[in-house]
């Protein structure tokens, strides 16, 4: 019998998984898919994340295959700079002062490859999760025909959660008014916007947009009404100048599960929580959850904290969700994502002001990098 099965090996399951084999813990990854997911996905990994994922052995790794923001910049539709914060003034709050801009499937390869080293963890490709049942002392999980038995399930198996529905767990959610289009271009636009930061948010009552660097592309990011149709300049360039290599629409929403606990089955990332994608920190607080999770289930195994600690991390991991994440994730695109462009005037001087103050730019820096929710490590007495 393994201590722990985690259900999904995406970058939350894996961290979870990898986080219990450091701890001595055996455990086992069920994940439905025959090999790990390729898909473009989430892509920023903020300052709070990579000092957890250095813990785990993946950050130096995952940098080199990155692309490093040192500095974060918004412009009007003209061009014109209208403020600029460099991820240097956060030294000495984080062992890594800058954002990296890295595709989710440049992480769980490494991490996979960190949890191949434990004799104890193993991972199941083409396993889905098929049945579960919670007994007083242990769950059980049915998988290829088979039964596994485990003392706690990690559901860590995405926002369509089989884990989740298994059990009969709502999970409302309220849809925002605009919906995401990603815009993957091959273009330079570096060189075609001089002084381009690799991150950089354009601001205008006409149209607004975000510019992420990735090491082999870049994406446009905008928010649109429902049936609203591409406009054909961004960020004044003309898509038709740009090398399109695709295009991704979908919807916004945010939600989070009623409680991450249910017995001896814990919820983290997206089947515990999904929010507006601005920023990626939905995908950053999945890591921060799986760390303090995997951390205080060891602790629990192993005797240092008792059973309720489980509930404290449930609370503690959802308060995070609801009181932080949340209302962050909507303030950084006010005015875009709620289509009201009239509050963006009010909100970009702000930021001019932020920016042009040392100790507010580290502040909000700080704020915006997760650091202010990162879970830290236990300390036994």
């Amino acid at each position: 019998m393994s201590a722990v099965i985690v259900a999904g090996a995406g970058p939350v399951g894996l961290a979870a998984a990898l986080t219990l084999a450091r701890a001595e813990v055996p455990v086992l990854v069920l994940e439905r898919e025959p090999a790990l997911g390729t898909r473009s996905r989430a892509s920023t990994i903020h300052p709070a994340t990579l000092d957890l994922l250095d813990e785990l052995g993946v950050a130096a790794g995952l940098v080199a295959r990155g692309v490093v923001v040192d500095r974060v910049q918004w412009r009007d539709l003209a061009g014109a700079v209208l403020a600029e914060m460099r991820m240097a003034g956060l030294a000495g709050l984080t062992a890594h002062p800058f954002r990296l801009h890295a595709e989710q499937a440049a992480l769980t390869p490494l991490l996979l490859g960190e949890l191949g080293a434990y004799a104890h963890a193993e991972v199941r490709f083409g396993a889905p999760v098929e049945a579960v049942a919670l007994t007083g002392t242990a769950v059980r999980v049915r998988t290829g025909g088979g039964w596994e038995r485990a003392r706690y399930l990690i559901g860590a198996d995405g926002a369509h959660s089989t884990v989740r529905s298994l059990l009969g767990l709502p999970f409302p959610q309220s849809g925002y008014p605009t919906q995401a289009l990603r815009i993957f271009t091959g273009s330079r636009l570096e060189e075609m916007l001089p002084g381009l930061a690799p991150l950089t948010y354009v601001r205008d009552p006409a149209q607004s947009c975000s510019l992420l660097r990735l090491p082999d592309h870049w994406r446009i990011i905008l928010r649109l009404a429902p049936r609203e149709a591409i406009p054909g300049r961004v960020a004044g360039l003309a898509l038709t100048d740009l090398n399109i290599l695709g295009t991704h629409r979908y919807d916004l929403a945010s939600g989070v599960l009623a409680s991450f606990r249910h017995g001896r089955v814990l919820f983290a990332g997206d089947a515990a929580h999904v929010t507006s994608t601005a920023g990626g920190l939905n995908m950053n607080a999945g890591i921060h959850d799986a760390v303090d999770l995997g951390r205080t289930l060891a602790d629990v195994l192993g005797g240092h904290q008792p059973p309720a600690a489980l509930e404290s991390w449930a609370r503690r991991r959802r308060a995070v969700l609801v009181d932080h994440v949340i209302p962050a994730s909507e303030a950084r695109v006010a005015g875009v994502q709620d289509g009201d462009a009239a509050r963006l005037p009010a909100a970009m001087a702000a930021l001019r002001a932020i920016a042009a103050d040392g100790e507010a730019t580290r502040a909000y820096l700080a704020k915006a990098s997760m650091l202010d929710t990162v879970p830290l490590p236990v300390r036994h007495t």
